[in-house]
Order: structure tokens, then sequence, then C-alpha cells
């Protein structure tokens, strides 16, 4: 009934705006086509728009003008003799003339006279498998995705994801904090509101999608030149400004309202500003969770050409977020009561600014980026919610991490060889005041404060070469690492990590891809400025090192047209070092998908781990309409305990089996229809200690459940399956386009069988006992997730 009432609103609306008013206008796509080493302009290259004859020529000073385009998503496709032909990010053009700039790659001396076909499935060198080019369109029509990257990139192969209400990322088996995220290459420590300190998580995006041109979601083989990743990498590329003319667009959607601006200021710069605020403690309020989260961002990003060798690009991304506990719920259930008994008050501030700037000479690309990061976060918990008391205050923890990063990327284009090199300088800084009561066998609080300060540097190099007509591509990459936090991470040579890339074409278009290679990450801060109450950094003394990973993968990838690839790839990781905690003897590869923090605990570098699998993807791009993604992904992700020092057990991200199917078809008269089917295999899990769990210091020290560590992920939930449907309608009226949309998550209204907990019921077992030994008596609660959740979004754009 929901999704008929919402598709009969849009549908209304349709009929109501009189065909009078319905734009007939066309538009023109100009730009500049320019040698992407040089940055000098490049006459008379062919440039059309991709899947059509339509296009033209550029002029003596390297520009076009396409006249006559329909509004709607767009790529353009450029080609000329000595270069390799390019295919562009998609575009949206709109109600006025939109400017695009094209670099293009001189080709090698046995490409010049040869015809490559040129394909929006780019993959590099560096990167032929495992790397995965998102454009803006599917970002924004997604079913099910909110315009939520995060939610978008798990219709990919090997990409897991809770049945919670988070965007937490685990990536081939790997934990959700071995992700990194950069933006036009300024690193970014997170990519969402209320973060889960120490990984990545949260419940909804901080990056604007009305920002983004393309993301490169690599989940393999990473680039030297994004180092401290044993996962996944994202590297967002921004959209610049229209340097036509101005532009606004606002949007209403399931979770926030926005406004984004963007156009020139003068003729050699451009601008766009945006700002969002949430109303997301509705949306929760709604579907009955017991929290109510609420968050601001904003975003900008300001691009001055000084000429045709030199660039500046500024930008900044900042946000503020407060949850609070809905302990008001007029329909207190007892899981939400659960989830108020040890769920804190969480208050965060985050922002990054950067500076990237690019200089043209001749065959290279000098490129230096500057940035500082600053994260500052705030939880606060009562006992029972009661703060009429101090001596009901179980938790008082207020942290900041401060990351100012300089960066030099280069890039030469010599004769049959590309060669990349560069280097990286850091100093952060992470300050952390804690009071936490806990419970082992006794009581106890944990006090301390931390001011910690260390400088980080690193180095690496890339030579890439591609053999006739890129039959054959191999890239040998190398980088070290090294920070001054102790004598276990200080000599770069520890921290070597060597990589090899090679790809073939077997048949026509086919082609055999493998990578091998070893990479390291820095532990989170949290775990490098935790102390003991007499102000020791224990986990110094502990010789913590950096995360090592050997990982390999290969596969075959058939490309049969330009909008159709399929691809196979099997990989494996091994994991080394990993921080294994002293309290729990488990590794903390199984933590980090809830709110708070994580690593706030004395570890030993002495986890080993392996991660491995095989996946299947089949992608149709755009064509006649259509563009969908069906993944399947088998994956195992074991860790060796404390206690079982020779055998695997699973991690918390052993999903075993993962599938995706997600689509849209554009249908006539700018309707647009989606779907997205995920099915996730049941996660393990580790029972509850509910002896331990039900004395009273124990309770009342967190307010939650113990974990039986003894029994570590023993058990496994239920695979979970869940269906989202999508809308789209775009009006092109004059000077204005409307676009409404309407998504339905779970519209099967499917139901998660969670893991059972216990509440406790307020009495006391045996109050006549010494306050050591009472027990609160405690309810077994079943836990049932899965709500339809329908959503109507707006779209405005001037």
């Amino acid at each position: 009934m929901r999704l008929k009432l919402l598709l009969y609103i849009v549908g209304t609306l349709s009929l109501l705006i009189p065909s009078s008013v319905w734009a007939q206008q066309t538009y023109a796509i100009k730009g500049i086509v320019k040698d992407a080493s040089s940055g000098e302009p490049l006459s008379y290259v062919n440039v059309v728009i991709w899947n059509t004859t339509k296009g033209t020529v550029t002029d003596s000073v390297g520009g076009f003008s396409i006249s006559g385009v329909r509004p709607g998503s767009y790529r353009l496709q450029s080609s000329f003799i000595g270069y390799k032909p390019f295919v562009t990010a998609e575009f949206r053009l709109a109600n006025k003339d939109f400017f695009l700039p094209i670099e293009m790659e001189e080709a090698s001396e046995s490409l010049q006279e040869v015809n490559v076909v040129a394909s929006p499935f780019r993959k590099t060198a560096e990167s032929p498998l495992g790397l995965r080019v998102i454009g803006f369109k599917e970002i924004e029509k997604s079913a099910g995705g909110n315009r939520d990257i995060s939610r978008v990139v798990q219709s990919f192969p090997g990409v897991a994801s809770t049945a919670a209400f988070r965007n937490d990322l685990m990536v081939r088996g790997g934990g959700p904090s071995e992700n990194r995220f950069f933006l036009d290459g300024v690193e970014i420590p997170n990519i969402n509101h209320f973060s889960t300190q120490g990984a990545s998580g949260g419940p909804v995006g901080i990056i604007n999608p009305d920002f983004v041109r393309e993301v490169n979601f690599y989940s393999a083989a990473f680039p030297a030149a994004r180092g401290n990743a044993l996962s996944s990498v994202l590297d967002f590329k921004l959209q610049d400004g229209n340097k036509e003319k101005f532009a606004l667009r606002g949007t209403v959607g399931a979770s926030d309202i926005g406004v984004s601006v963007n156009g020139p200021l003068g003729e050699k710069t451009t601008y766009q500003v945006s700002v969002r605020q949430s109303y997301l403690q509705f949306l929760f309020s709604m579907i009955g969770l017991p929290f109510l989260p609420t968050f601001t961002d904003a975003q900008f990003k300001v691009k001055h050409s000084f000429n045709q060798k030199n660039e500046l690009t500024i930008l900044g991304l900042g946000a503020i977020d407060n949850m609070k506990l809905n302990t008001g719920m007029e329909d207190m259930s007892e899981k939400n009561q659960y989830i108020l008994n040890y769920l804190p008050v969480i208050k965060q501030k985050t922002y990054t600014l950067g500076a990237v700037y690019k200089h043209y000479s001749g065959r290279n690309v000098y490129t230096l980026i500057a940035s500082r990061s600053q994260m500052n976060n705030k939880n606060i918990k009562y006992r029972d919610n009661d703060d009429s008391s101090s001596d009901n205050l179980t938790m008082n923890y207020l942290s900041d991490e401060v990351e100012n990063k300089l960066r030099s990327e280069n890039v030469f284009h010599l004769p049959y060889v590309q060669l990349n090199v560069g280097g990286n300088l850091e100093y952060a800084e992470y300050s952390n005041t804690t009071h936490q009561k806990m419970f082992t066998t006794v009581p106890k609080e944990m006090n301390y404060q931390t001011d910690l300060g260390l400088m980080k540097w690193g180095l690496y190099a890339t030579a890439i070469y591609e053999s006739y007509n890129e039959r054959f591509t191999a890239s040998l990459g190398v980088r070290a690492d090294a920070s001054d936090y102790s004598s276990a991470m200080n000599n770069m040579l520890d921290q070597l990590s060597p990589r090899l890339s090679l790809s073939y074409r077997l048949y026509k278009d086919i082609y055999l891809n493998a990578n091998i290679g070893r990479y390291y990450e820095l532990p989170p801060y949290t775990v490098m400025g935790f102390k003991d109450n007499q102000g020791g950094y224990v986990n110094r003394a502990n010789r913590l090192s950096y995360i090592r990973s050997d990982q390999v993968g290969f596969g075959l990838e058939y490309r049969p047209a330009a909008y159709l690839k399929f691809t196979a790839e099997g990989f494996y990781k091994h994991y080394d070092r990993y921080p294994m905690s002293v309290l729990d003897s488990i590794p903390l590869a199984s933590k980090g998908t809830d709110y708070g923090v994580l690593g706030n605990e004395a570890v030993t570098s002495t986890a080993t781990g392996r991660a491995y699998g095989a996946e299947l993807m089949g992608r149709w791009y755009n064509y006649k309409g259509l563009t969908f993604i069906a993944s399947y992904t088998f994956v195992r992700s074991e860790f060796k305990d404390g206690r079982n020092a020779d055998r695997y057990l699973p991690s918390a991200w052993d999903n075993k089996h993962l599938f995706t199917f997600s689509g849209t078809y554009a249908l006539p008269k700018n309707w647009d229809v989606g779907a997205k089917l995920r099915v996730v295999g049941g996660a393990p899990y580790t029972p509850y200690d509910v002896e331990k769990s039900s004395y009273v210091e124990a309770w009342d020290a967190s307010g939650a459940l113990y974990y039986d560590y003894t029994r570590f992920n023993s058990e496994r939930l239920k695979a979970f399956t869940q269906l989202d449907v999508r809308v789209d309608k775009t009006f092109y009226l004059k000077n204005v386009v409307l676009g409404l949309y309407v998504d339905l998550q779970n519209v099967l209204n499917s139901k998660y069988k969670e893991q059972d907990v216990y509440i406790k019921t307020g009495r006391i077992l045996n109050p006549e006992a010494p306050r050591s030994e009472q027990r609160y008596e405690l309810k077994s609660i079943e836990r049932m997730s899965g709500v339809l959740l329908p959503s109507i979004g707006i779209l405005i754009e001037l």
C-alpha cells in the first residue's frame, strides 16, 4: 500500500505540470582537450558523445562545442592519433551549457598507429584487477543507496555489510579499519557521520554526492601512492564548478535537506559549495530506534588555473554530529531498552582542509598536496542514563586526532615506461582523556590522559610498461613507511612494501590479470596512545608494530562490448602483526562495527589471520537505457586468537557467501526504475557469558553483556536478504530541473534474526550476599530486525 501511495503521488505531480512548461530547449557541451603531461591544448581531436555519432573536432586552441544536446546524462569519448582513446566520467546536462575539460595521455611509441577501443570500464597497469569505477548516476539513482557512496559500494563483489543501519565496509574479509579515503588526492580520515573512532563506519555518509564526478574503488592492487591500506581505497574525483554559468541545486532526501551552488569566479576560477542539515532523528524515531542522531555538514572546492601549466585546488569538508538517546520513547521495547543500557551519548566534530597544486612540464606532472584534518570525539555514559548524580558516571571519553600532511607525487612519461615517484611527511597529534568503569574479575576504573605527537614519513616508486597495442602491461612498485612512535616502527626497511601487477591479453577481448604485493598499515591512534593508570604507554612497551598483509590475486576479464564486462577473480590475503587484545585474547580485526571507540585497550602485535575467496561479476553500463551489476563472492575470513594458536577461527566478517544484483533502467519520458537484491551469508558471533554479566558490579560498570571469548565466534547467524526498489521521475522545465524519487528499502519486509540478548529486570537474586557476589536477574530477549522503509526525495536545479 505504501508503494502504491508513493508512486501515485509522483504520477499525480507529473500530470499536474502542464505540457506548456516542459522545456524543449537543447544545450551545448563545451570543453577543452589537453595533453595530460604538458597541459598543452590539442587541436583536431575527435570528440563525440559516447555510444553515438554526434560530435565535433577541437579547434586550434583545443576547444570544442557540441550543440543541440537534450538534457540528460552523458559521457564523451575523445580520440586522436598518438594518444590513448579516452571516455570521460559521466556528467549531467541539465538546464544550461556544460563545460568539461579532458586530459589525454600520450600513447607509447608502439601504439602510435594502433586503434584501441575506448571503454568506460577503465583499468590501469598498476591495478589491473580489483578496480571498479563508479559514476555519479550509479550513486544518485541506486535503489536503497540513499545517495550514499558507502551503500552503493556494497553492490560490488567482495564487499560485505552488516544488517544494522550502518555503513561499515568489510572488503574481501578485512575489517572496517582497513580502508582509506581520498578526495581529489587529499586524504580524509573517514567518510561517515558518527564514525567509530579507530575504524571507519557510521550510519550516514559525509560526502555530498552532488560534488562527486566518479569514484575509483580499489579492493586489491592498491597504488603505491596510496599507502596505509589493507582492504580498500576509495579515491573520490570531484566535479569542478561550471565554468559557464551559476547553478543552484537543492535536495530533500530521506535523511537530510541540502543546497549546493557552483559556478565561475572570473575566467580562471570555479567554485562549489554545499551545506546539508539532517533530520535523521525523525527517520530513526519512525522506525523505532532508541537513538536520535542529527548532523550538519559542509563542503567546498575552489579551482584556479594560473595558466596552461599550473593549477591550484583548495577544498574542505566538515561535519558536526550529535547523537541523543531516545529515553522518552512511548513504546519502549525490551530490545531498545538493551541498546539504551550501553549506548553512550556521542558528539563529534570533524574537518579536513586541503590544497592540491599541479604543474605540467612536458613529460612530467608534479603534484603537491598539503592538508590538515581533525576529529574531536566525545562519548559520555551514565548508569541507567541517570545523570542526576556523578556517582552514576560510567564513561567520560574525550579525544582529538589532528593530522598535518604533506605529499609529493611525480609522474614521468618516458619512452616505453612511465615512472611514478613521491613521498609524504606527516605530523599527528593525539590527545585523550578517559574515565571508564570496567569489570574483569573485579571492578576497576581506567583513568588516563594522553598527549601523543608523532612523525610519519614514506617514499614510493612505480615503473609501468605497456607493450604493443597494450597486449601486455606490467607495473613494479615499492613503498616504505616509518614512524617515530617507537624503535619497532622507525626503520623504513622494516615496512618495505613491494608489489607487482601484470596483465596479458590472451585473445581479442579476454585478459589475464594478476597482482602480488605486501602492504602495511599503522595501527589506530586509539591503540598507539593507550595508557595505563600510571601514565605509561602500554602498547609502546608491548612493541606495537605496523600491521602487515601479504596479498595475491589473479583473474580473467572478458569485454565482449564497450558497455559489457565479465570478471572472475581469486584472492588470498595473509595478515601478520595484527593487534591482539590482551584482555579478550581476540584480534581487533573482529571489532569495530558499533558506535563508540575501537582500540582503546592494551594489545600485542601477535595476531595472525587470512582471508581468501573468489569473485564473479557481470557489469552492463548504460546501453539502451540499462545499467546493472550482478556479483557473487565466496569469502572466508579467519584469525587465530590467543587461546587457539594452532588453528584458525572465523572472524566477525566470515560471511562466506555474498550475492548482489543492482540495476536501473531508463524508461521513456524521463522515468527511471531501479532495484537492488542483496543476499549476505550469516556472520559468526560469540555467545555471551551470562553468569559474568549477571554480577551487579559487572552490569553496573558497562550496562552491557560480556562475551564468552572462550567460545569465540562459535555460533553463526542465518543469512539475510533484502530487496530495495526505487522509481525516479525528472522534469526538464524552463530554467528549472525537478527530480522526484520514491525509494523503498526492504520492500519485502524481510526479517533478520540477530543474536539474542539479556536485560536486567531490576531484581537482585541474592540481596543478602556481599555486593561482590550479588547478581541481577536477567531476562532473555529475542532480537529481530528488518523493516520496510519508504522515502520520498526531491531535487531542484536552477
